[in-house]
């Protein structure tokens, strides 16, 4: 082969050899490249599925807690609907109490206590007394003086209590109206457990619901 053709034949094998370095150099590159890749697309994959973990989880714990918060409120509502009833059964049966009392006869010592509280409540020289019909029947003149002396022992001032000549009461209790009708003092028996509510309550929840 002349010397010029071998030349030819060198440069051809140097260039078929860089080449094939480049290409081989090129092929670990994109090689790395893609390997690079997949090693950052499986990062972001377990990034994304921690991600959607944690979200589970803070969506059961959520979850959780409203459960929970709905639990407890619907148990204290239970509750207060069961107290309620139960303050309101045991005012029903007090009530009653009340009305069989009537035919006692040691009521007629509470219409004397009743009549001087609603005095020294009412405050006034003079009042009229008026009472269910039931009652009226045993507020005597006697009886008036009972309370007289009462409200005087309490106050230390003598009131004049007549029974009023208005129609008789549909409840049980006794109101007490200043003779020149400017005010009055309502001791019903439901009037009377209204204002003892709040005592009843603290009574009843103290008994029932302090240890259950």
């Amino acid at each position: 082969m002349e010397p010029q053709e071998q030349d030819k034949a060198a440069l051809i094998s140097d260039i078929e050899s860089d080449a094939r370095v480049e290409a081989e150099t090129i092929i670990k590159e994109a090689e790395a490249q893609v390997a690079e890749k997949r090693q950052y697309a499986q990062k972001q994959v377990e990034s994304i599925l921690n991600d959607a973990h944690l979200k589970a989880q803070e969506q059961v714990e959520a979850i959780k807690r409203k459960a929970i918060r709905d639990a407890e409120r619907e148990a204290k509502r239970r509750s207060m609907h069961r107290r309620a009833a139960v303050v309101q059964e045991v005012m029903d049966r007090v009530e009653r109490r009340f009305a069989a009392m009537t035919q006692d006869l040691q009521y007629r010592s509470a219409l004397v206590n009743w009549i001087a509280e609603a005095g020294v409540g009412l405050g006034a020289d003079s009042a009229e007394v008026n009472a269910s019909e039931k009652e009226r029947v045993l507020i005597d003149d006697r009886l008036l003086a009972e309370a007289v002396e009462k409200i005087q022992a309490a106050t230390g001032k003598r009131v004049a209590l007549t029974l009023s000549v208005s129609p008789p009461l549909s409840a049980q209790g006794v109101f007490l109206t200043a003779a020149d009708g400017r005010t009055a003092f309502n001791n019903q028996v439901k009037t009377r457990m209204l204002r003892s509510r709040r005592k009843i309550h603290k009574l009843i929840h103290d008994c029932l619901f302090v240890n259950g």
